[in-house]
């Protein structure tokens, strides 16, 4: 008798269920996509792995975390709240895109002041522009888009670190430390690095997508300057030719990561990977790859 009352409940609720309601996606048990992570993790000894999903479709939420809140060198992921700072004075007319940014490769430590240059990067062309200026929008693209290191320096001589994270933890992310800009050896020896977690990260993302970071036409455009990303080894890689991905990576020694919105389907979705432990990058990015396929997978399903 139980049981026969269970099942008349179970569709007299169905019945009454919306058209919209019936319709709707069955986002993918935590458990099953956890289960899918955990078993590629396995394959990479040695490797701490942080992934983070935020995904809102028909009005269900899928969210998922694995170390969401562990805390990692933040390499160039940093430059996703010094662009969200960039936008923001933008926004708020206390500067211009078309402003002139002198092209120089001296900054000061946070350490004592002294003196020091970028001597690794991934955008070696600003280099042959020293001593010109470029404007503000080129110097924010190229931050993203090539990473470059001295574009973001001098980015922060702009707008400075303080604002950066006060944007940071008004946006609701304070796992993300902005203290500096990059190649400050005193300060990482001082152990004074920018740091991050795939929670905070996301949270950034989530702002971004849905327009709540600047605003709406802001947050358009920095989708934009994302999709142009040139480092494309890692989450993209995983996902289904074509795949619309916004994302800003970031590498050091052993430290991997890649952040990203995805538009593959019905519903943009967030996905943070954050990788430690794997000195070849190409291995760090064929995990990073496979966490972004075994994700989508389970999205679209």
């Amino acid at each position: 008798m139980f049981r026969l009352l269970l099942v008349t409940a179970a569709l007299a609720l169905s019945a009454c269920a919306s058209d919209d309601s019936a319709s709707a996606p069955t986002p993918p048990a935590p458990s099953a996509l956890g289960d899918s992570v955990e078993a590629i993790v396995a394959r990479y000894p040695g490797a701490t792995v942080a992934v983070a999903v935020r995904h809102t479709d028909g009005g269900r939420t899928t969210s998922y975390t694995r170390n969401g809140d562990r805390d990692f060198h933040a390499a160039s992921t940093m430059k996703v709240p010094v662009m969200i700072e960039a936008f923001r004075q933008v926004e708020d007319g206390r500067r211009s895109w078309d402003d002139p940014v002198r092209v120089e490769n001296r900054f000061r430590s946070i350490v004592d002041g002294s003196e020091y240059a970028i001597e690794d990067d991934s955008d070696d062309a600003l280099y042959q522009l020293q001593g010109q200026d470029l404007t503000l929008r080129n110097l924010t693209e190229r931050a993203i888009t090539t990473s470059s290191n001295l574009a973001t320096n001098l980015l922060i001589g702009l707008v400075t670190a303080d604002s950066v994270q006060a944007t940071v933890d008004r946006l609701g992310a304070p796992g993300m430390k902005v203290l500096r800009g990059v190649e400050d050896i005193k300060a990482f020896e001082a152990g004074l690095s920018n740091r991050t977690t795939a929670n905070a990260l996301a949270t950034l993302l989530e702002a971004i997508r849905d327009g709540q970071a600047v605003s709406p036409s802001a947050d358009a455009e920095m989708v934009d300057v994302l999709d142009d990303q040139a480092f494309n080894e890692m989450i993209p890689a995983g996902l289904p030719e074509g795949t619309r991905v916004a994302h800003k990576t970031g590498w050091i020694t052993e430290i991997h990561h890649d952040a990203a919105i995805v538009y593959g389907g019905a519903a943009p979705y967030v996905l943070v990977i954050l990788t430690e432990g794997i000195a070849d990058r190409d291995v760090s990015s064929r995990l990073g790859a496979e966490i972004a396929a075994a994700v989508h997978a389970a999205l679209e399903a």
